[in-house]
């Protein structure tokens, strides 16, 4: 389809990649509007120009925004064009979506450019059958090397390392692998670090480039290499070897298989998409919401939010049966009805509070068995503290409402309880879920919700019903 000199300069995009994005960092409407436009007239030549262009993470950004139809398109329009990097950027169900539609020949031919973790990435999606036509395709050495970290456990660090590196024996001078270096073009794009390695591929020490254009030719490698103190198994937990560079601030890392041979490489920005997913992880858990997607069906979501909705249903019945005790005690007091969603509620909300932070101590191993007493009556004292100071607030309020001091005293003395209780079943309940193995971010939100409901009701209503019956 033809346009005109009009159309064209109608249709013409922002020259810096950064215009693309509005102040709030939302792709702007009138870049998508065109590009909208572009798929559908088939302009090939705007989406090389302005498209095909764009950084890896502000095309995944793009293909985010756009419509599930024109994504397809668009990846189908630019062919060879199409940075199959920018998959990595986007949500599991959108990559998936669009490698399906793509031939196993193209991913092929993309996956060759791509450097190893991101091609691992995008292949650890794909059904076995079309992974292994895929890699069929691929150069002997890239094959074995794709294999073998495909190998490794989901969301270990052999999954996240980059294959490609640069090693040299400890008895070459840096005249050589500086020569080397230079001459040999099969070499990452960009590193910061030279391993040594003996004969056998055993990792011995590291040198960094700075210290090579600093030394002499004639100095051998061995002299001035320091050995490697923080190399990471290949079959660590990707959030652990994440650990590893915050502590000791890293930016990048060998990592070695059961026999200490260097098999690939973490780098830092590797890391920080770990960091950021094991985030975002822990916080749809607390949320019970599990590995929920933007872009997943209805279907799929509602899926995902059942199970613990339906614990949430039976702790509701056991708060409600409960309730259901001090029945006549309700019907002679008809405040009571009115109050004990505030002692619910701010139980709760306290018990929220503790649990987070908890959570968040466990999954970054700050919180241990060294400091768990601490910590522990740390929180005792902050629900004591806040129990009485929101205790007697909501206790003078209920007293003028109701005319009735006794009431105000009731309300007072179950919010100090409940506030208590809860701050420790915030901490001791994740505590007891990651001593057994289980998730804490999984599982204890629904069951500090249900102590705190309980116990918020019960002393209430039982202090109501032995105050109301003594008197």
């Amino acid at each position: 389809m033809t346009e005109t000199g009009e159309e064209t300069r109608s249709r013409s995009a922002p020259e810096d990649a950064a215009d693309i994005y509005a102040e709030d960092g939302s792709i702007r409407s009138d870049f998508l509007a065109m590009v909208g436009a572009a798929i559908a007239d088939r302009d090939l030549l705007f989406l090389r120009q302005h498209v095909a262009r764009l950084h890896e993470s502000e095309l995944g950004d793009l293909i985010e925004a756009i419509q599930p139809d024109q994504r397809i398109a668009m990846v189908r329009l630019l062919g060879d064009d199409f940075d199959l990097t920018a998959l990595t950027e986007v949500d599991e169900g959108i990559r998936l979506q669009i490698v399906e539609h793509l031939p196993n020949a193209q991913i092929a031919a993309a996956i060759g450019d791509l450097d190893s973790d991101d091609a691992v990435y995008i292949l650890e999606d794909l059904d076995h059958e079309d992974r292994e036509e895929i890699l069929a395709q691929l150069p002997f050495t890239e094959r074995v090397r794709l294999r073998r970290a495909l190998d490794y456990p989901e969301s270990s660090a052999g999954r996240r390392m980059q294959t490609e590196f640069v090693a040299v024996p400890p008895f070459w001078t840096v005249g050589q692998t500086i020569d080397y270096m230079r001459d040999e073009e099969d070499l990452p794009e960009s590193f910061t670090q030279i391993f040594v390695i003996d004969p056998t591929f055993k990792l011995l020490g590291t040198v960094d480039l700075d210290r090579i254009l600093r030394t002499k030719r004639q100095v051998k490698i061995e002299t001035i290499m320091r050995e490697t103190t923080h190399s990471i198994p290949a079959e660590m937990d990707q959030e652990e070897a994440a650990q590893l560079f915050e502590q000791y601030d890293l930016l990048s890392a060998a990592v070695v298989d059961e026999n200490e041979r260097l098999v690939g490489i973490l780098t830092i920005d590797d890391v920080v998409d770990v960091i950021q997913e094991e985030a975002e992880e822990d916080l749809m858990r607390l949320g019970g919401v599990g590995d929920e997607e933007l872009s997943d069906s209805v279907v799929e979501t509602s899926r995902s939010r059942v199970p613990w909705l339906a614990v949430n249903l039976f702790t509701a019945f056991v708060s409600a049966s409960v309730i259901s005790l001090f029945e006549a005690t309700i019907e002679q007091v008809v405040a009571l009805a009115i109050l004990m969603p505030i002692v619910a509620g701010m139980g709760g909300n306290a018990g929220s509070q503790t649990m987070t932070v908890t959570v968040r101590a466990l999954a970054t191993r700050n919180l241990d068995i060294h400091n768990a007493w601490r910590v522990a009556r740390r929180e005792a004292g902050v629900g004591l503290i806040n129990g009485v100071l929101f205790g007697c607030l909501v206790g003078v309020i209920a007293a003028f409402w109701f005319h009735d001091a006794s009431i105000g005293g009731l309300i007072t003395t179950a919010m100090l309880i409940n506030m208590f209780a809860a701050a420790m079943a915030g901490i001791t309940i994740p505590v007891l879920l990651h001593r057994t193995g289980a998730d804490p971010a999984v599982s204890s939100a629904v069951f500090v919700t249900a102590i705190t409901d309980t116990t918020g009701f019960f002393s209430f209503l039982g202090l109501a019903t032995w105050w109301f019956m003594s008197n």
